[in-house]
């Protein structure tokens, strides 16, 4: 049975069609009798933005879901977890103090901020999946008691995963920093070759694994957690991985880990993906590039795979697969396929336009 994905573009010719009035569309279509009742705590998952990131989903776009959740009364907070590599996410403290730069205090949202996984990533529950990688997963503790949730996604390009949306927000966004080291298996080398010494790779490795020898940066396996900040941020792209192997793996583990998300909340979690500012790299990094396509519009669904894969699919309307054609060792359909194969959702849809 085909998934239902709900879409509204972003064209617009008066005040009824503006996107506030459309996620208000797309929110009581996708909504289920199932979501939550009153009282519940409702989890609504989203991205705050690195400090520098300027494309992360904007605060007046998550006031419309907070209101409207209000007015069933269901009690919404705003949460992510913290970050493996350093910057601006990397403790609750910090964390909360660039949320509320990026606007996204209750005056604007209407809804209280909790740090999922706590002060430094220790408020986690151990979650049973069973799968081919993973025989239990990490998810942050405010996530995994939340009654339900909702999944805010600003679909963008990434570094190793190919793609950021639904999928990987689950996965990567509902953990502490271990699960965060369990999926990030991989282990990247530098290419002297390429090299050029800049030192960048050095300043942003968390667990100074990395240090410069003779004007060239070597990686310490041991030390290595493989959080991929070095590669993001090399500007000759001179740290790279055995791609063939280590990124299939990868991508996979990132799926158990979405389905270790919301393993406990069967018909409790709606999704939405942002397609606005659709950008080669994800939130996580202290910049916004130029748009790879115009900005499409808002979908809505009950199944992250199907969200996903209608995401992809009318960024590459046309034939060209935008992602891969900046990336092409990554596997981001993976997350698709694997997606369907473990029961995370289906990768058939209906794609329902309102």
């Amino acid at each position: 049975m085909k998934s239902k994905v709900y879409f509204s573009s972003t064209q617009a010719r008066g005040y009824h069609e503006n996107k506030i009035s459309k996620i208000k569309k797309l929110y009581k279509a996708v909504r289920n009798s199932e979501l939550f009742e009153k009282k519940d705590l409702v989890a609504i998952k989203l991205h705050f933005g690195e400090l520098g990131n300027d494309t992360f989903i904007k605060p007046v776009f998550v006031r419309q879901v907070v209101d409207l959740v209000k007015e069933e009364g269901g009690k919404p907070f705003l949460t992510d977890t913290n970050t493996l590599y350093l910057g601006s996410r990397k403790n609750a403290a910090d964390h909360l103090e660039t949320a509320l730069k990026h606007g996204f205090g209750f005056a604007s949202t209407n809804a209280p901020i909790i740090i999922a996984d706590g002060l430094m990533g220790e408020s986690f529950r151990e979650v049973e999946i069973n799968k081919k990688h993973f025989e239990k997963a990490y998810i942050a503790g405010a996530i995994e008691e939340a009654d339900s949730m909702i999944v805010l996604s600003h679909l963008k390009g990434h570094e190793m995963a190919g793609f950021g949306g639904a999928v990987k927000n689950l996965a990567m966004g509902c953990t502490n920093p271990h699960g965060k080291k369990e999926q990030h298996s991989t282990r990247p080398i530098a290419d002297h070759l390429k090299c050029i010494g800049c030192g960048a790779c050095v300043r942003v490795c968390p667990e100074d694994a990395i240090v410069l020898i003779d004007g060239k940066a070597v990686i310490d396996g041991a030390k290595c957690i493989g959080c991929g900040e070095c590669m993001t941020v090399c500007p000759t792209k001179a740290i790279v991985l055995n791609w063939s192997e280590e990124l299939l793996e990868f991508t996979e583990k990132m799926v158990e880990y979405a389905y270790a998300a919301v393993k406990n909340k069967p018909g409790k979690v709606i999704y939405f993906n942002f397609l606005l500012s659709i950008t080669p790299d994800c939130d996580c990094v202290p910049w916004s590039d130029t748009s790879i396509v115009p900005d499409i519009g808002i979908l809505a669904s009950t199944d992250p795979v199907a969200i996903d894969k209608a995401s992809l699919d009318l960024i590459n309307q046309g034939g060209t697969d935008k992602f891969k054609s900046m990336r092409k060792e990554t596997l981001g359909e993976v997350q698709i396929n694997y997606g369907a194969e473990i029961g995370l959702g289906s990768k058939e849809y209906e794609l329902i336009e309102i």
